[in-house]
């Protein structure tokens, strides 16, 4: 063989040992750099209330999980449902507090994943329901009286704010669409409240833990602000991870969330009178895909959220 066509084969040779060490390389430092990365833990929560108070409340939660993980941690309120799951979309949060119509979304369109939620302290349980609210003067008794009315959601995304109490009003005969004089969103489950309260609107839908949140701390009056109707119970709103965070580091957060001592949990503003965290996985949530798809609501898409 001739010395340039040898050398020729050793330069082929060269290239090609080059470019599986090129690509071996490539392949090992992505999952390096996929740890490494992970330098802050970003939180997200949707605005169940006063975004300054949220980020008080959720300070104690903020100190643990930096303790436990060993990385500083970011809490933010986003302006509203799609906003927090886009923010997860675009990677611009890690892990974020959902409802369970928001969470099947994020986890349609962002990968979220579901890793655990709230036991309360007075029963034990997780789940919560839907209720229907409007003002002790305003003459409204039943869900009927609704019609014509006008009516508070609280955001397209909610769960306990616009999935199921579309759902309840549809199976009482009343079209949310079509049969109140106005209907709008108020933003946050507070706001619900308040517009009730000060007659703004004439009734609305809001969580029961929202609404004994506010009971007990004094900003609405269970006499002014009545119940009329309650909803079967929902599966309770999860904390969820980015899905492509690595696997460890999944399992670290939710264990540090199933280990975290009730009095640390119980300093963040009474949310839902949270006593531990258990763990949940994505199919918990079928029944509020079923709804949705029952009722015709789009959950591909986070832009649909906002329609």
């Amino acid at each position: 063989m001739k010395r340039a066509n040898i050398l020729a084969l050793i330069l082929c040779f060269a290239l090609v040992l080059v470019g599986c060490q090129t690509q071996e390389d490539k392949i090992t430092g992505d999952v390096v750099k996929s740890t490494e990365e992970i330098k802050v833990l970003k939180m997200g929560l949707i605005p169940a209330d006063d975004a300054a108070e949220m980020l008080r409340g959720y300070e104690p939660v903020k100190d643990y999980l930096s303790k436990k993980l060993g990385i500083p941690v970011e809490i933010q309120v986003t302006s509203d449902y799609t906003a927090a799951i886009e923010a997860m979309r675009a990677k611009h949060i890690d892990m974020a507090w959902f409802g369970p119509f928001s969470y099947i979304i994020a986890a349609n369109v962002a990968g979220a994943e579901a890793i655990v939620n709230g036991v309360r302290r007075s029963d034990g349980k997780s789940d919560y329901h839907s209720i229907i609210i409007t003002r002790a003067d305003s003459g409204i008794e039943t869900l009927d009286d609704l019609k014509g009315k006008s009516f508070a959601f609280v955001d397209p995304a909610s769960t306990s704010g616009n999935l199921i109490p579309r759902k309840m009003l549809i199976e009482n005969g009343i079209d949310p669409d079509n049969d109140f004089s106005v209907s709008y969103y108020a933003g946050t489950h507070n706001a619900v409240q308040y517009a009730v309260a000060n007659g703004k609107v004439d009734a609305g839908a809001d969580s029961d833990n929202s609404y004994n949140r506010m009971v007990e701390a004094g900003e609405i009056d269970p006499d002014v602000n009545i119940i009329i109707y309650k909803s079967d119970p929902i599966p309770g709103s999860p904390i969820v991870v980015r899905g492509d965070l690595p696997a460890e580091f999944k399992k670290k957060i939710q264990d540090a969330l199933i280990s975290m001592d009730e009095q640390t949990i119980h300093k963040v503003g009474g949310w839902g009178n949270i006593a531990s965290y258990q763990k949940v996985s994505d199919s918990d949530y079928d029944i509020i895909r079923e709804t949705a798809k029952t009722l015709g609501m789009d959950v591909a898409s986070a832009e649909a959220a906002g329609k």
